[in-house]
């Protein structure tokens, strides 16, 4: 029989440092990934108490045919700091409230629970540890740009609004730096995957 989860391991890191790349590999060597990014979508899909409760606090100017337009829900509150504060108010109870749900019903010797804000909240002291995805400011903007196909302003806000890279850091147990190849990313997860084994 397999047994009940043992170890739950917080992942996290700034925006563009590489955390999906960390949990797609985690999934490979056959871990559970619980991804808050994947719930927080779930959260506000038509229908859902989350896009109800969003749509009450931004209007209806959030959506686009019945559904989130998050592009615009990210413009709004990324150039407003007290609307991000409201956001997150809204959103983070109904997400954890899920996260923990899924935890528990998870096997194996111990689970990855993907949080990218992980570090604004004190909410997840039941975390057994905590795993950062580091990498520098420029390598987050460099990313960010490529990725997102946005202006450099906006992607130094986006950096802003989260937690410095220094605080960051202090919360961690286990540090994975992100700088380099994808291989030795790999190599670096494969190794904390015996330690957490144990």
């Amino acid at each position: 029989m397999p047994r009940a989860i043992t170890k739950k391991i917080g992942l996290t890191g700034g925006i563009a440092s590489g955390k999906t790349a960390a949990s797609n590999y985690f999934q490979k060597l056959r871990i559970p990934v619980i991804d808050a990014d994947v719930i927080s979508r779930d959260v506000v899909k038509p229908g859902t108490i989350g896009l109800q409760k969003l749509t009450e606090e931004f209007s209806k100017q959030i959506l686009s045919e019945n559904k989130l337009n998050r592009r615009v829900l990210r413009k709004i509150v990324f150039n407003n700091p007290e609307k991000l504060k409201k956001l997150n108010s809204i959103l983070h109870p109904i997400i954890r409230n899920e996260i923990q749900n899924q935890a528990k019903k998870a096997i194996g010797p111990y689970c990855i629970i993907s949080i990218p804000l992980l570090c604004e909240t004190t909410e997840y002291q039941w975390l057994d540890r905590i795993l950062v995805v580091d990498v520098s400011k420029e390598t987050q903007i460099k990313r960010l740009l490529k990725r997102d196909q946005i202006t450099l302003e906006l992607a130094e806000k986006m950096i802003a609004q989260q937690c410095s890279r220094k605080d960051r850091l202090k919360i961690a147990d286990d540090i994975i730096n992100n700088e380099g190849q994808i291989e030795d990313l790999y190599e670096n997860i494969g190794w904390l995957d015996k330690i957490y084994k144990q």
